[in-house]
């Protein structure tokens, strides 16, 4: 059926949670700051969850993270989010997006091609052309939707974008005011419930300094890896969970074989064991977010192309290309780790991972980086 309507692979939190947003609207009589959908304890239940009243748990962090988010939103600063990759940085300014305003899909994604009509206006040319500029002939960017409709907007990795890309925010978040100067009465004003969420990675510091004007109008908040095994264990777990059954998985890979992959994670990200002891760290950066994304393939590898279960060798298969990305020393450090340390465990997962180590056989460090055998030639026993 061509016209069938399609499952959205990755719907935005408000749509995806729209239940929980239902019932925590109509619970809701605390006190909330002009323009919120809902108040900030509303907002906070909504993130860090209630099994009480089946309200997920979406993002692990410090509760204080959340508030100072809050508080910073509730004012006349936005509020800038920074941490290592895959820290959940943008999956916490979705959610406070989608609990503050009803929508998380105004977002601006910075880069080096980002200019500034894609974060403030541009125009319809052929209504330009024969109408001149008018506000039909205007087309409405993210942040022009939020000023107008009192929204939160995301932009995402700011510091990538140049900065007189950047600095064009200055008078939006000073003056809460955007001049529109094509337009007879030029002036846009910000409603009650506009404000913006940045975000950006430390490993992209330097690549395009924000100026001090614009750090003055954000508060700044750090996003940090989650601390302990057990609660970065059951994230992977219930995300994976998540993604597998989207994917037509019925099952996770086997509990030990995830709870090796997250150690290893997270020993290779810190560059000490589990037990306290100094080891070799990776240079790619491990985070949570990427074990998920290898734990998925692992198990759509198991079920699609292996025998239905996930084994040790679908995960090596699967974390080379997370690992090994850019640095061709990381191939050499992780077939280290399997030899050395993955080799001294005890356990039945730890010795399949050991015993499946040829698998990065296929793999190959080049001057350049990293140069590998097809993706379809690799040796699979």
């Amino acid at each position: 059926m061509p016209n069938a309507p399609k499952k959205m692979q990755r719907p935005p939190a408000e749509v995806l949670y729209a239940d929980e947003l239902a019932r925590l609207a109509a619970a809701d009589t605390a006190p909330r700051p002009p323009g919120w959908v809902l108040s900030p304890r509303a907002v906070r239940t909504f993130i860090l969850g209630d099994p009480a009243r089946k309200i997920r748990t979406k993002f692990v962090g410090h509760p204080s993270l959340v508030d100072r988010s809050m508080v910073a939103l509730a004012t006349n600063r936005g509020l800038m989010l920074v941490g290592e990759p895959g820290t959940a940085k943008s999956l916490l300014s979705e959610l406070l997006s989608a609990a503050i305003s009803g929508v998380s899909t105004l977002v601006i994604q910075g880069g080096a091609a980002t200019t500034e009509d894609q974060i403030r206006y541009a125009w319809n040319y052929a209504l330009l052309l024969s109408e001149g500029p008018t506000p039909r002939s205007l087309v409405p960017a993210p942040l022009y939707t939020g000023m107008k409709e009192g929204k939160i907007v995301r932009f995402e990795e700011i510091t990538r974008c140049p900065p007189e890309v950047q600095d064009c925010l200055l008078s939006m978040l000073s003056d809460r005011v955007m001049a529109i100067p094509e337009l007879a009465d030029g002036l846009l004003f910000a409603r009650e419930g506009f404000n913006l969420i940045g975000t950006a990675n430390t490993r992209d510091r330097g690549v395009n300094e924000m100026s001090a004007a614009l750090k003055r109008r954000l508060n700044f908040e750090t996003v940090f890896p989650i601390p302990d095994l057990e609660t970065e264990l059951r994230l992977v777990k219930d995300e994976a969970a998540r993604q597998l059954a989207a994917a037509g998985v019925p099952a996770l890979p086997p509990e030990p074989l995830l709870e090796c992959l997250v150690t290893l994670f997270r020993e290779l990200r810190s560059g000490e064991t589990v037990d306290g002891k100094a080891m070799e760290r990776m240079g790619t950066v491990l985070s949570t977010a990427e074990a998920v994304s290898v734990a998925v393939a692992v198990g759509v590898r198991g079920h699609y192309l292996g025998g239905g279960v996930a084994t040790a060798e679908d995960v090596l298969h699967c974390l080379a290309g997370a690992a090994v990305k850019d640095d061709p020393e990381d191939l050499a450090r992780l077939r280290r780790y399997l030899e050395q340390r993955v080799g001294r465990r005890s356990g039945e997962a730890w010795k399949a991972l050991h015993d499946a180590r040829h698998v990065l056989a296929g793999w190959e460090p080049a001057t350049h980086g990293i140069r590998r055998a097809s993706p379809y030639s690799l040796h699979v026993p």
